[in-house]
């Protein structure tokens, strides 16, 4: 199987995880397509969304994870991150400022840079969840509160910001 910065990561610390190479060919997937794929359910599989800062010096980004069937409310994530307006970023920023393909990006795969993580607190009552191991097609199932402490992830009450 092949290896990914996220995978290297996880294996280097000794982190308990289980990678599941769902797509071979690495085709981009709906968050929900991924999470029948490797058979969980979709409020255990979280994807990452990179989103930028409107007001702050050279729209500095940031990555927000939550589970993959909702949908986010830009001015609680905004107001959860002190900023006065966030926006999505574009397919091609975000792979412009992650190195990553859509559909591949992970906080685990971006340790060490200057992404500031957010992360649903409802995932604080999940001992494990998947999120995408770096790579289309890939993933890897830990506990949170590993995906966290690796990531530097700040819980933030998102759930009322969901329509």
């Amino acid at each position: 199987m092949k290896k990914t910065q996220a995978g290297r990561l996880l294996e280097a610390r000794g982190i308990d995880h289980r990678v599941t190479n769902y797509d071979a060919g690495g085709e981009f997937h709906t968050g929900e397509e991924a999470a029948a794929l490797v058979g969980a359910a979709a409020d255990l599989v979280y994807k990452t969304l990179v989103l930028v800062r409107d007001g702050s010096p050279a729209g500095r980004a940031m990555l927000v994870m939550i589970p993959v069937a909702d949908q986010l409310d830009l001015k609680a994530v905004a107001a959860a991150g002190g900023e006065k307006r966030v926006r999505m970023a574009t397919q091609r920023e975000a792979e412009r400022l992650t190195d990553l393909r859509v559909g591949s990006i992970s906080a685990l795969a971006l340790t060490g840079r200057s992404f500031e993580v957010l992360i649903d607190d409802r995932a604080q009552s999940l001992g494990r969840i998947h999120v995408s191991a770096g790579a289309r097609g890939m993933d890897v199932e830990l506990a949170v509160d590993d995906l966290v402490a690796l990531t530097g992830a700040r819980y933030v009450k998102l759930k009322d910001a969901y329509e």
